[in-house]
C-alpha cells in the first residue's frame, strides 16, 4: 500500500510545500480537495514532475448525486474535474452524495444516484480515472448525508457496474456509522479504490484513539491491496513528528 496525506496537513502552506514534505518523508502522494483553487495547473504539474510526487486524488467541483434535477450540473462539473486531472496526472476523483432530500422517498434518490453514476462511468473510463463515492457518518460530522453505510454503498456501485466507479472507504466514518471495520474494509476491497484513515474520537492521527490501526492495515494489506491509504486527519502534535510516529508505531509493524 501507498501512503498519502491531505492538503492542510501543514496549515497555511501551499501545495508545493506539501509535496516537498511528502518526498521528505518518503510518502507517496497528496490529496487535494479543491483543484480549482490551484490557479495555474500546468505550473503545479511542473512542480510535481520536478519532485517526483504528485496529487493522487481530488474532489468533484460540485456534488449532488441524489437530486436528478441537478444531474447535468454534476456531469458538467465532473467533466471540468476530469480535464484538470488530465493536466495534473491525477487518477482518482472523490465525490460525496449530498444530503438526503426531505419528502422524497429514499429509493427515488438512490435511483437518481445510480443513473447519474452510470452516466459518469463512460467519461471516467475514457479518461482513465476512477470516480470514488464516499460514505460519510451522519452522527458526528455530516448530519443528513445520504450515503452512510458501506453495504449500501457497495450495492450502488454494483448496480453501476463500472470498474471506474468505486468507493473510498473512510475508516473513521465507518467506525462511527457501523463499526465492524476490518470485516467491511476487507470484504469489499474489490470495490474500494482507496482508504482514508483517522482515529476516533476526534479525527486525529492514527494512534490517538480507539482504532487499532496496526491490525486494520495488516488486514487490508493481507488482501493484496496496493493502492493509497490517505491520512485524512488532524494532528495533536507537530505534523512532521506525527508522521514519523505513524511510520514507526504503525507502518513498521504491518
Amino acid at each position: 500500500m501507498k501512503i498519502s496525506i491531505c492538503i492542510g496537513a501543514y496549515k497555511g502552506k501551499d501545495v508545493v510545500y506539501h509535496l516537498e514534505k511528502i518526498k521528505e518523508h518518503g510518502l507517496h502522494g497528496l490529496e487535494l480537495y479543491q483543484w480549482w483553487g490551484l490557479g495555474d495547473l500546468k505550473r503545479v504539474a511542473r512542480e510535481q514532475e520536478r519532485l517526483g510526487v504528485g496529487i493522487i486524488a481530488t474532489c468533484t467541483k460540485f456534488f449532488n448525486l441524489v437530486d436528478a434535477s441537478r444531474r447535468e450540473e454534476y456531469l458538467d462539473a465532473l467533466k471540468q474535474t476530469i480535464e484538470a486531472c488530465g493536466i495534473l496526472g491525477t487518477r482518482s476523483i472523490i465525490t460525496q452524495t449530498g444530503n438526503e432530500i426531505e419528502g422524497v422517498p429514499r429509493e427515488i434518490q438512490r435511483e437518481a444516484m445510480i443513473e447519474t453514476l452510470k452516466q459518469c462511468a463512460p467519461l471516467c473510463e475514457q479518461a482513465g480515472v476512477v470516480l470514488e463515492v464516499e460514505p460519510l457518518n451522519g452522527l458526528v460530522n455530516h448530519k443528513g448525508h445520504y450515503l452512510q453505510r458501506s453495504d449500501e454503498a457497495v450495492e450502488i456501485i454494483d448496480r453501476v457496474g463500472s470498474p471506474n466507479v468505486k468507493l473510498v472507504f473512510d475508516v473513521y466514518h465507518q467506525q462511527i456509522t457501523e463499526g465492524n471495520v476490518i470485516r467491511n474494509a476487507t470484504q469489499y476491497v474489490e470495490r474500494i479504490n482507496h482508504y482514508h484513515i483517522a482515529d476516533n474520537p476526534g479525527r486525529q492521527q492514527p494512534g490517538t484513539g480507539e482504532l487499532n490501526y496496526v491490525n486494520i492495515l495488516k488486514a487490508i494489506s493481507a488482501t493484496g491491496f496496493d493502492g493509497y491509504v490517505g491520512l485524512e486527519c488532524g494532528y495533536t502534535v507537530d505534523t512532521d513528528e506525527a508522521i514519523e510516529q505513524f511510520k514507526q508505531d504503525i507502518l513498521s509493524k504491518i
